[in-house]
């Protein structure tokens, strides 16, 4: 058995795993997110995709269904059950993909939904053949794609609206023509305004 440390959807877990233990299965089995689908087991479908964050800082879609529980020691995972926001308001992508129609079994979907995150951080605003070039990793046996590019098109508008607009520096203040600076508003308290003391010439 090996100790590893990995922090998921925000806690960090500290366990003993086999060497030989995928990290999909560690996932499911040993911390309960089960929303990370195992799908074929052989890295073509792309269910089990999952955020993951290396010790550079550097975050990427990951099949989970390839990497070793041991190969995550020491990195963030972020799994579809950690993308939910605050009082576990509904993704971007996911709300997205719930009002474009864009499952059916949803048996695929979280690992899609992880790799259209995965997209729209890299690429904020992709066209059609950008996303169905960012979503080629993921299979769906159900649908023919379209709302599923519809979806994600959407949901990259919606967190492009949604970013807060840059933060003007407040105006310094301005100095009285003595070289003074303006008195001090007065406190609702009724205390006597005090006058900033002007610096001897």
């Amino acid at each position: 058995m090996t100790r590893i440390s990995v922090t998921v959807d925000g806690v960090r877990y500290d366990d003993d795993v086999e060497p030989r233990t995928l990290l999909v299965h560690h996932l499911r089995d040993q911390l309960g997110k089960i929303g990370t689908v195992v799908g074929c087991d052989t890295s073509n479908c792309g269910a089990c995709t999952i955020l993951m964050t290396n010790a550079d800082g550097q975050r990427c879609g990951v099949k989970s269904c390839s990497v070793l529980a041991v190969q995550a020691d020491g990195s963030e995972v972020t799994t579809i059950e950690g993308l939910a926001g605050p009082e576990n308001s509904l993704h971007p992508v996911q709300k997205a993909f719930h009002e474009k129609h864009a499952l059916q079994c949803g048996f695929c979907t979280p690992g899609m939904i992880m790799a259209a995150v995965d997209l729209l951080t890299e690429n904020p605003d992709p066209t059609d053949a950008e996303i169905r070039e960012g979503l080629e990793g993921n299979l769906c046996r159900c649908t023919g794609y379209q709302n599923i590019v519809r979806a994600v098109r959407a949901a990259a508008e919606a967190m492009r609206t949604a970013e807060p607009a840059p933060s003007t520096p407040e105006a310094p203040e301005a100095a009285l023509p003595d070289g003074g600076l303006p008195k001090a508003e007065p406190s609702k308290g009724g205390v006597p305004e005090e006058v900033v003391p002007v610096p001897a010439p």
